[in-house]
């Protein structure tokens, strides 16, 4: 067997033991109990649902560029540069802080079931 074929072929054994170790519990295994004393717990988890923009993109660049714009109105010559890219900075920090706190009011809240190993 050449060198590439066995690293090939461990490198499918290690892939496969690895994916028979990530395992997903759902609520049927609540209470299940392992030889190593673990068991599987579930709890009730709130999750929010439909948000658009997850990671928060649009209000991030919004206030990029109102900071950029209020920054390029400060200052001259290398100033007003450093000013316009600090105020895009921190508008970009405030612009997603804002649409953060805006889905989190207005995002739908579901509530979900997730089961999970747990060892004592």
């Amino acid at each position: 067997m050449k060198p590439t074929q066995r690293m090939l072929c461990m490198g499918a054994l290690l892939a496969a033991s690895f994916g028979a170790v990530a395992q997903s519990y759902g609520p049927r295994d609540e209470g299940r109990r392992f030889n190593d004393g673990s068991k599987v717990v579930c709890k009730n988890v709130e999750v929010q649902r439909n948000s658009r923009d997850p990671n928060r993109i649009t209000g991030t660049a919004t206030g990029a560029v109102v900071g950029g714009l209020i920054g390029n109105q400060v200052g001259g010559g290398n100033g007003k540069k450093l000013a316009t890219v600090a105020g895009a900075v921190a508008g970009g920090a405030v612009g997603r802080n804002v649409q953060g706190n805006h889905q989190q009011k207005s995002g739908d809240r579901v509530v979900e079931r997730r089961c999970e190993r747990v060892y004592r």
